[in-house]
């Protein structure tokens, strides 16, 4: 027989002749070989993929299902949706307006194959390690997506874009590429597409819009939560730098002169946003609280919500909402008369019931009508808690007594007469011992606690010396919330407004809730609502004695004040009992189902950077305004 010693291997690895770790470097004909071997590999895949990948049947966006929303009680509260779309052919879109979305979103859409390999390559790296997999698709990727797949970020679906994405290049004129996109793309205000998209900013067809209001349109076009310029004034500054860097670059692309940009120096305001009529009343913001907090707890978009399909069950009590507003309505009827008096002229009111025991949102008033009012007083960060803060400065040298008594004056005796000096202070509205207090046990401990039972540290204002006095502005939500801390024996449960949903009939995960954290001991809450529960009583007086009215936890009411707020903070445990604070873990308290309602009252014209002062606002007999809160909430606990 032969041997087989001298015989050439296919493949020469590890390698013949060679000793040592030289055996295991490979040839360059080796190296050259494989990755040739690799490439026509990934090229018949590709092959492959490409002739058993269809374009599917086009999403109907238009026959999504509309989105349900539920009173806690399981009842229907409102029905959003279905999409709103109107499609248009594209001699019905001004050249302005294709100009500045393929300028903006991808200058070479009539010479490119439909894809672009650096995006899909971008996307999928973000995607494999967690990060976000927008960006860099072409108006073909997009159309794609938003006509034949949906809006999952997974890697399977950016594939299965890239290759329909060619697919319809080729089958497909650009400009039906183009009129597809332009008719299915979100600009954000519940419109898909162009002309809804048209009438939603500046209430005309698409036909209509000038080269400006085309710009700012597809400004939108990157994300309108971001860059809708109607909803905060961080999102108008990124709208216009946006909006002018689409102009220029319509110059750059040459799809506009010079002369003709600088026509268009004058930002092109949109309408301002509104409701549809379904969410009339309060409905609109218990949308909206619905809306946010759905998004902060899941990551889904205002985008995903517009698709429809989904199933909403809230906290929202619908005789306790009712209540609240009719007792808003009721009191403002009677005490604000602006043909009587200028002072009573841009008031407004904003309210909100948290339950204790766990933090459900069981009511809000957010204003007037939803429809005309857009702002929601319940949950803006605007207003100052002057007085309503005071509380929670006391709460905190407690705290710091309790966990640090070195800190403070050394003998019990001291201490205690410090503190009745402070409740009496908070009694009386008088700001100095409070001003000390921040400066013996520090601003830091103000703010640590206050965070700790709910309110959000963007709302908190700067640690200067009045931040005891309340010029932090939480908002009504917040401040309810925050109070629920007393009322629960020192535990707090962050507020929540949605305790299910679902798409489609499957579950959407992120609802389940934390148990309370303990911010207070329940003998320093049981303290704080001694204090309080008097207060109540000075307030809203006994029932065989009706007291002067005085605010409990509302602004700074001091005379030489210019007072910008009222506020009132209460609950109750039951029939009867004082209109105070007490702690469920403290003995004789209620179960914590009772809810905490705050209410806030001042004066905001509409782009007016600052709240007006409230001198004279419901007659001399109101107490700068401070006496009207109180009467709103015990017509709320009347019409139980």
């Amino acid at each position: 027989m032969k041997g087989t010693k001298g015989r050439r291997r296919f493949i020469d690895y590890p390698r013949q002749g060679r000793e040592g770790w030289r055996r295991w470097l490979p040839s360059w004909r080796l190296l050259l070989g494989t990755v040739a071997l690799g490439l026509t590999g990934i090229a018949g895949l590709f092959v492959i993929v490409y002739i058993n990948v269809d374009i599917p049947t086009e999403n109907d966006l238009a026959g999504k299902e509309a989105t349900l929303y539920y009173w806690a009680d399981g009842s229907q509260m409102v029905s959003v949706g279905a999409v709103n779309r109107q499609n248009v052919s594209l001699d019905k879109v001004p050249d302005s307006v294709e100009n500045a979305v393929i300028s903006a979103e991808n200058a070479t859409f009539y010479s490119d194959s439909g894809v672009s390999l650096q995006g899909i390559a971008r996307a999928m790296v973000n995607m494999v390690s967690g990060g976000d997999a927008q960006g860099g698709s072409t108006i073909t990727q997009q159309y794609v997506k938003n006509t034949y797949l949906s809006q999952d970020q997974t890697v399977t679906r950016k594939v299965k874009e890239f290759i329909i994405a060619l697919k319809v290049n080729n089958q497909q004129s650009k400009q039906d590429i183009l009129r597809g996109y332009l008719n299915t793309s979100w600009f954000g205000r519940g419109s898909y597409g162009i002309q809804a998209a048209a009438h939603a900013y500046y209430g005309i067809d698409a036909e209509r819009l000038n080269p400006s209001q085309g710009a700012l349109l597809a400004a939108t076009l990157k994300g309108s939560e971001q860059y809708d310029p109607g909803l905060s004034k961080a999102n108008h500054e990124r709208a216009v730098a946006r909006w002018k860097w689409i102009l220029d670059r319509q110059v750059t692309t040459g799809h506009m002169s010079q002369r003709d940009r600088d026509r268009y120096q004058e930002f092109p305001e949109p309408r301002p946003l509104s409701k549809p009529t379904s969410q009339a009343g309060q409905t609109g913001y218990l949308v909206d609280i619905a809306n946010k907090f759905i998004k902060s707890e899941t990551g889904l978009t205002d985008k995903d919500l517009a698709r429809g399909g989904y199933r909403i069950h809230t906290t929202f009590d619908k005789q306790r909402t009712h209540r609240l507003e009719k007792a808003v309505n009721k009191i403002r009827k009677q005490n604000i008369d602006p043909k009587k008096r200028a002072a009573d002229t841009f008031v407004e009111f904003g309210a909100a019931s948290v339950r204790p025991s766990d933090g459900a949102i069981v009511a809000v008033y957010g204003g007037a009508d939803a429809t005309r009012h857009f702002s929601n007083n319940a949950d803006t960060s605007a207003v100052p808690a002057g007085s309503a803060f005071k509380p929670f400065v006391l709460a905190a040298a407690l705290r710091q007594q309790n966990e640090a008594p070195e800190a403070l004056p050394p003998h019990k005796a001291v201490w205690e007469r410090d503190f009745g000096q402070l409740s009496a202070a908070l009694m009386n509205a008088e700001s100095p011992p409070f001003v000390q207090t921040g400066q013996r046990i520090g601003l830091e401990a103000i703010r640590d606690l206050v965070v700790a039972a709910g309110m959000r540290e963007e709302s908190l204002a700067q640690l200067e010396q009045t931040f005891p006095l309340g010029t932090s502005a939480p908002s009504a939500i917040r401040m309810a919330s925050a109070y629920t801390t007393f009322a629960n024996g020192g535990l707090h449960a962050d507020p929540y407004a949605v305790s299910r949903m679902s798409h489609n009939g499957k579950p959407v995960t992120g609802f389940d809730r934390p148990e309370p954290e303990e911010v207070l001991t329940p003998e320093i809450a049981q303290r704080v609502t001694g204090t309080l529960e008097g207060l109540g009583w000075r307030t809203l007086g006994t029932p065989d004695q009706q007291l002067p009215l005085q605010p409990v936890a509302a602004g700074v009411s001091e005379p030489s004040d210019r007072m910008k707020s009222a506020w009132f903070i209460g609950t109750t445990s039951g029939p009867g009992t004082a209109p105070g604070i007490r702690p469920d873990r403290a003995p004789g308290a209620g179960d914590g189902s009772e809810p905490t309602t705050a209410i806030t009252m001042f004066r905001n014209k509409a782009g007016t950077p600052e709240l007006l002062p409230m001198q004279g606002v419901g007659g001399p007999e109101s107490g700068l305004g401070t006496a009207i809160p109180p009467r709103i909430w015990s017509a709320y606990q009347n019409g139980a």
